[in-house]
């Protein structure tokens, strides 16, 4: 049974009006420090120290116990991988309950602590094998990374989003790596019903720190009951989950205090999340280094909203971010 003929005529409903996300803010920065004149060599160290001590990352990383990893950059974030190395271990179904096992991708170091955790869903009728890809490249980033297997194929996503939160659970609590993962800081992604899915785990949960439905599919078309800091992903080309009656209403249904924004994928399908791409990759990376590791240094990537591009159609969003 393939994907495109049982979701394709599942798509329909007319679409509400968007709530529009409030145009970039460009904010402030720290301001200047008074000078004074001095002579000599005096005021050459005192700069260079200055200087130096400001730019420290153990100076930053003091004001946020859970940044992870090296400054970020445009080539960093781009990257096939992060600064981190990754292992990982399999979860058989036949050890939990309320979800169909996967695998679990973690940065193989303990020297920096605890990380975030994100798990991810795949589609109707897909496996963890359609997400896979994401799985080290978010994990050399610096988090925890859950792909996961459903009960059946066609689970809906109402059961999807639950079995996320079961893996969470599992994760955070019984897993091999628990040690290793910061129960605070939880995150949930998914692609097509796996996405519909993501919605309805920050609906259940709000402490969640971030969600990112991938492309997402779901009859419900309204989420003005989710506060976790959401960013969805469509494409201009999907046939199956239309961005005017999935994507963009999903968007527009968020409450306007929730951090939010709306990518829309140039020349991209439905199943587009399924390989490797690098734009997916690079704003979720950003929007979870944002949110679940409180991380500000990734806020340059996601405010000012980025424009339309080769690879952007689209995108939305209400900045600054808040949380």
């Amino acid at each position: 049974m393939q994907q495109h003929s049982q979701n394709s005529s599942l798509t329909a409903g007319t679409v509400p009006p968007e709530s529009a996300g409030r145009r970039p803010r460009r904010r402030d920065g720290r301001g200047g420090w008074a000078a004074k004149r001095i002579t000599g060599a005096l005021a050459a160290l005192t700069t260079v120290v200055g200087l130096s001590s400001l730019a420290s990352p153990g100076a930053h990383a003091a004001d946020n116990p859970y940044e992870r990893g090296p400054a970020p950059t445009t080539s960093s974030i781009e990257a096939a991988r992060g600064s981190y190395s990754v292992s990982q271990t399999t979860v058989s179904s036949l050890a939990v309950t309320g979800f169909g096992g996967g695998t679990v991708y973690y940065p193989t170091s303990t020297a920096d602590g605890t990380f975030g955790a994100v798990v991810i869903s795949p589609g109707y009728t897909g496996t963890q094998s359609s997400i896979s890809w994401l799985g080290a490249r978010l994990a050399s980033q610096g988090f925890a990374v859950f792909t996961i297997d459903t009960l059946t194929t066609l689970d809906q996503p109402d059961s999807r989003g639950r079995q996320l939160l079961a893996a969470l659970d599992y994760l955070t609590e019984r897993s091999s790596v628990r040690t290793r993962v910061d129960g605070s800081r939880l995150a949930v992604m998914g692609h097509s019903m796996g996405g519909g899915g993501s919605l309805e785990a920050a609906k259940s949960r709000p402490s969640l720190q971030a969600a990112i439905p991938l492309t997402p599919w779901n009859t419900d078309k309204s989420w003005p009951e989710v506060s976790t800091p959401t960013l969805i992903v469509g494409a201009d080309g999907d046939t199956i989950a239309p961005v005017a009656s999935h994507a963009e209403p999903f968007y527009g249904s968020l409450p306007s205090s929730t951090d939010k924004a709306y990518l829309e994928l140039n020349n991209a399908t439905h199943f587009t999340p399924n390989s490797s791409d690098t734009t997916i990759a690079k704003y979720s990376i950003s929007w979870l280094k944002r949110f679940v590791d409180n991380d500000t240094r990734y806020e340059q990537f996601l405010c000012p909203l980025p424009r339309p591009s080769l690879t952007i159609e689209e995108y939305r969003g209400n900045c600054p971010h808040t949380s």
